[in-house]
């Protein structure tokens, strides 16, 4: 068996020691399609970039300063980080028993499960259904690692600052309505972090001049359930941004827009930030 060490499928910037109380995770940008898609998947790869949260990594690179961000290398298609290696196992994609909790998962019915099923235009992507090791080892190998160095820069800042904050960035299509949100905040309806940061951050997109909807239609995933901790100081918070505001006209490449959105993500990191602080004693100089 080969025991070369993988390279992480997922980049970690930031300073080693916490700068900031807030951790930037952005788990859907990925566009690294492993090889061994093309053999599995019945569409064409390319395909599967409408699962992508498409170069939202680019604002996200562009308003980030000394915090910790995870940025994920590998695509959502290829397992997606925001969704429990539990409860949304899906059975069409799996040849395994799956775990019964399955059947409850809103995301397994629509076919965006922990492995999607559901992607260009095919009702099931994959040609054949996948091994029980197959799954395993993409938990394993993308989906654990991610979620442990969240973990880590969650627990650095809170050591450093008694409180921490993870921003969830995500993009979203543009949303149908008379005035429809092109920010959408996600706090798991208060469950997730405490009620400031998300008035912060509303109060931040409105100030851009942005129009803002809370929990709806995306309240948060995976992400936020598994390290949203409120009562023990650390929290989290997601946030959708539509994705014509920063792409370019065939939404597939960043445009014109990208430098307001920037702005404005670096205006709700700072907001956090200042959030978390009030009110927490002073750090020691080292």
């Amino acid at each position: 068996m080969d025991a070369t060490p993988r390279p992480a499928s997922f980049d970690r910037f930031g300073p080693a020691v916490a700068a900031s109380p807030v951790v930037v995770s952005v788990p859907h940008a990925g566009r690294e399609y492993p090889v061994a898609m093309a053999a599995l998947v019945g569409v064409p790869v390319a395909r599967l970039a409408m699962l992508e949260d498409r170069f939202v990594d680019a604002v996200a690179h562009a308003a980030v300063g000394d915090e910790a961000m995870l940025v994920a290398r590998r695509a959502r298609a290829w397992i997606d980080l925001n969704r429990s290696p539990l409860r949304d196992r899906d059975p069409q994609v799996e040849s395994g028993p799956a775990p019964s909790v399955a059947a409850r998962s809103d995301k397994v019915r629509s076919g965006i499960g922990l492995i999607p099923r559901r992607a260009g235009g095919a009702d099931n992507i994959w040609r054949r259904k996948l091994t029980p090791a197959e799954v395993a080892d993409r938990i394993a190998h993308d989906h654990a690692p991610y979620h442990a160095a969240i973990d880590a820069a969650l627990a650095a800042a809170h050591a450093r600052f008694g409180i921490a904050i993870l921003l969830d960035i995500h993009s979203m299509p543009p949303l149908a309505g008379y005035v429809p949100p092109r920010i959408v905040i996600g706090d798991r309806f208060g469950k997730a972090c405490a009620a400031r940061f998300t008035t912060r951050i509303d109060a931040a997109a409105r100030g851009a001049g942005l129009s803002v909807a809370i929990n709806h239609p995306y309240a948060g995933g995976h992400i936020l359930d598994s390290h949203a901790r409120p009562r023990a100081g650390i929290h989290a918070v997601q946030l959708e941004i539509d994705r014509s505001l920063y792409l370019d006209e065939s939404m597939d490449a960043p445009g014109a827009g990208l430098p307001r959105i920037a702005r404005f993500v670096r205006g709700a990191i700072d907001a956090l930030a200042q959030e978390a602080l009030s009110g927490q004693m002073p750090i020691a100089a080292e």
